[in-house]
């Protein structure tokens, strides 16, 4: 079978140890979507492939795919390269989160533009410094979750449609994909309309104000809900 050629610029999630010298490299991909490939002797030089198996980093790499689960990396090199992120704890794990939720949230070979611009511009801004951690992933969370089908219902009951007032704060059960009305047994958390209102403008790519407080309760939801979908955290 003739290889098609694959050129993308690309973010790596996860690279593995493969034999004594390989690595297997899950890339998501600006095109293509989310893709494993063997990049042989990349443990044995660091130079094999400039650097562009680091994480955080964007990448222009070249793929041959024979139809098969595993593509092959023939080249790849660094085209954005963010050494803020590195100088920072909170940085480091606060992108390694949204890494993590891209690695399993996206399906295969299925092209996911949106959450790839979101992870894009979350990266830029963790790179940067100018604004905060955790707002940054609680947009970030949302946004990925909307991009890749799962957004949240947050304007009525998702059992018996319900309309909520945007004045009122709500049970949200996001297991089960968003707001639960009492008479339905209502959710696993009770949010303001202030929290409500967020979640749903982030989910629109909109940024909004939010406390550390609203960033840390907004994640948690998110998270739960992707979650609810795929094996996130493993």
């Amino acid at each position: 079978m003739t290889a098609k050629v694959i050129n993308t610029e690309a973010l790596l999630l996860r690279a593995v140890p493969y034999g004594e010298s390989d690595l297997i490299a899950t890339f998501l991909c600006e095109t293509g979507g989310k893709i494993a490939a063997m990049a042989r002797g990349a443990r044995k030089s660091a130079k094999r492939f400039g650097g562009a198996l680091e994480p955080f980093h964007t990448s222009e790499i070249t793929l041959q795919d024979r139809g098969r689960d595993l593509t092959t990396l023939v080249e790849a090199k660094i085209v954005r390269v963010r050494v803020g992120i590195g100088s920072s704890l909170e940085a480091v794990d606060t992108a390694g989160i949204a890494l993590r939720w891209a690695r399993d949230l996206c399906p295969p070979r299925t092209e996911e533009p949106g959450a790839y611009r979101a992870l894009i511009e979350l990266l830029d801004a963790l790179d940067s410094r100018a604004s905060d951690a955790r707002a940054e992933l609680a947009f970030a969370a949302l946004r990925i979750l909307s991009e890749v089908g799962y957004a949240l219902e947050l304007d009525r009951c998702v059992v018996c449609g319900k309309p909520c007032p945007e004045d009122r704060a709500a049970m949200i059960d996001p297991v089960r994909g968003g707001i639960v009305c009492r008479s339905c047994g209502g959710g696993r958390f009770q949010v303001s309309a202030h929290v409500r209102q967020s979640a749903g403008a982030m989910q629109r790519g909109e940024r909004i104000l939010v406390t550390p407080e609203e960033s840390a309760e907004l994640v948690k939801i998110a998270e739960q809900a992707m979650t609810a979908h795929a094996e996130v955290g493993g």
